[in-house]
């Protein structure tokens, strides 16, 4: 066993249990000895330790860790696809609006017998173009404390304010149609604790396990969403308890149990503002400190009255491609991880601004 500073260390200090430590030094290294030189890292022969006269190779050991190593290799291979899925169509939506800007400008410079290059000088000059005022009142409004200085910006500022200001003007007599549509899951959220107006344009739904350190990271970006968007917003939970976590099941468990007596959320929450104390009597206390009636509580935890709605959560999240906490879908549009607030701002904009409603779930 490895000691380290954290661990209780053995004295040494006598002659005796100097020798004592000598001759236990002494034994491992005739059982177990690292193999010295190796013959070669690309040899599956080469002998990478022995026990006595037992020899093992880099053979044996690749057989061995192969499993691990598989399941590695997939996960990763699943999160690299899952990034290229998720920047795909952020990149194909931006370049499709590139696309239908380019071709706006060209039209309206064929119009008038110039080229792109001279309409865009055209329109940038007065009576239509932006002032250095108004460019000044944008970078003062805007800079950030290590902005460099306007003078500095001005003309890549004055160039883009003009470009929006003359796009915004073509917009008005030529109708642009975005009709790319990103990729949205099935999330059937039916019957499931929701917090949020029942008739909300946009719906997110949270895979979630009380005890990672993750989920409790994103309930403050949550809760900033429910602030910002108000009634446009509905969230709605889904257990999804990894199992190398001691009590996430119990403690969803117990919070399905809080929502039999409609004091789901207010469980929620002191579980997340109190993730050390999960365990079963822990979960009692916390729904007597809430008032809720601890008979018919304690009754349900005991019984798992609801262990097979959660594992039917599992099997849902496993089937959309969830393999961790937490994991949403805005309309069906799945975002993995404790993301920042302006990742989640886009997607919801941009749901609002094409209607809503979109996801394909049952409610």
């Amino acid at each position: 066993m490895l000691l380290t500073h954290h661990s209780a260390r053995r004295d040494f200090s006598s002659p005796r249990r100097i020798s004592q430590a000598l001759a236990i030094v002494a034994s491992a290294f005739v059982l177990i000895t690292l193999a010295v030189p190796r013959a070669s890292a690309d040899d599956p022969k080469t002998v990478v330790a022995t026990v006595g006269d037992h020899k093992i190779t880099e053979q044996d050991l690749d057989q061995k860790v192969k499993p691990q190593i598989d399941q590695l290799r997939a996960a990763l291979a699943k999160r690299v696809e899952d990034l290229i899925r998720d920047k795909t169509f952020d990149l194909k939506r931006k370049t499709l609006e590139s696309m239908a800007d380019d071709y706006l400008i060209a039209q309206a410079a064929q119009q008038q017998k110039l080229s792109v290059e001279d309409y865009v000088k055209k329109q940038a000059a007065p009576p239509t173009g932006v002032t250095e005022a108004d460019a000044k009142k944008f970078y003062d409004k805007n800079k950030s404390p290590n902005a460099a200085p306007f003078e500095q910006l001005k003309p890549q500022l004055l160039e883009m304010m003009n470009r929006q200001a003359l796009l915004e003007r073509l917009r008005k007599s030529s109708q642009v149609k975005i009709m790319l549509e990103p990729k949205r899951l099935a999330v059937d959220s039916s019957g499931h604790p929701s917090i949020g107006a029942k008739g909300a344009p946009i719906t997110i739904v949270e895979f979630t396990d009380f005890q990672c350190p993750f989920c409790k990271a994103s309930e403050a970006t949550v809760k900033q969403l429910r602030t910002k968007y108000g009634d446009k917003v509905r969230v709605v939970h889904m257990d999804f308890p990894l199992s190398f976590h001691s009590h996430s099941l119990d403690a969803a468990k117990a919070a399905r149990c809080a929502n039999d007596q409609n004091k789901f959320w207010q469980f929620h929450d002191s579980l997340f503002d109190n993730q050390g104390k999960l365990a079963p009597a822990d979960l009692k206390q916390t729904a007597k400190t809430l008032g809720l009636n601890t008979t018919e509580f304690d009754a349900c935890f005991d019984k798992a009255k609801h262990e097979a709605e959660i594992k039917k959560d599992m099997a849902m999240g496993e089937k959309l491609g969830v393999d961790g906490t937490p994991a949403f879908f805005i309309d069906g549009r799945p975002l993995v991880g404790a993301q920042p607030l302006p990742q989640f701002e886009q997607i919801i904009d941009d749901e609002l601004s094409s209607g809503g409603e979109k996801q394909a779930s049952a409610h």
